[in-house]
């Protein structure tokens, strides 16, 4: 079963989601079987660091609402993150630019350490005040999963993989994501937003079922044994 998983690691619902799915995953008797992609997602293109600016502040400032607000939400949401073993330093964040934490993953993805990549890069956004933008940073956090850091930065320096995330990003529209995370299992059944785990669990298994029931029957015997056909000559 493939699921690819289009998300921002500036989406404080991208890192609770993850971990709900997982949560779902490790009860699955199948979960070996589970090939997990994950796609970029840009909730921000354009966005440019202003130094100095926090989280609350940028959020209020997206959302059009006063700096105590802003502060709320986040509040609201470290509750939320709480609430699934997370710990959200929204005081300690740095607010960036994500195309090249995107190009990493692709670059991780080649590599096979997409995964253990994605969870890095959320752990030091939210939790670890890292700035994701860096490319020294990047490079650091790359060598925690098993990559080069000299590498890394050498690929971050050029324009890799930055086609990659424009494509993933219009593939999101093609599968009708106008919000992150947004999940599909087998190109055929699409879960949007941080869903219970409850939920992830029903969709894995009504998939596993379904990719068991379409699968050609066993032949027992001589597949080329006489019989009647379309291009039979005798029948």
């Amino acid at each position: 079963m493939k699921i690819e998983i289009w998300s921002d690691i500036v989406c404080p619902f991208c890192y609770i989601g993850k971990r709900k799915f997982e949560n779902a995953l490790k009860d699955f008797k199948h979960k070996d079987d589970v090939e997990i992609e994950w796609r970029s997602f840009q909730l921000d293109p354009e966005m440019q660091p202003v130094a100095g600016m926090s989280v609350d502040a940028y959020l209020a400032q997206r959302k059009g609402v006063s700096l105590a607000e802003g502060k709320q939400m986040n509040d609201y949401m470290a509750g939320m993150a709480k609430e699934v073993g997370l710990t959200y330093n929204f005081d300690q964040a740095i607010i960036t630019n994500t195309m090249d934490a995107h190009r990493l993953l692709h670059y991780a993805k080649e590599q096979g350490k997409q995964n253990e990549l994605k969870e890095k890069l959320f752990a030091a956004y939210y939790t670890e005040g890292k700035n994701v933008g860096d490319h020294e940073t990047l490079a650091q956090i790359a060598e925690t999963v098993g990559l080069n850091g000299e590498k890394v930065k050498e690929m971050l320096k050029s324009d890799a993989y930055r086609e990659d995330v424009h494509q993933d990003q219009y593939q999101a529209q093609q599968v009708g994501a106008r919000g992150v995370p947004f999940f599909v299992f087998n190109d055929k059944y699409a879960v949007s937003g941080a869903q219970p785990s409850e939920v992830f669990q029903q969709v894995l298994d009504k998939v596993w079922q379904e990719t068991e029931k379409s699968k050609p029957i066993p032949l027992a015997g001589d597949p080329n044994a006489d019989a009647c056909g379309l291009d039979s000559k005798n029948c």
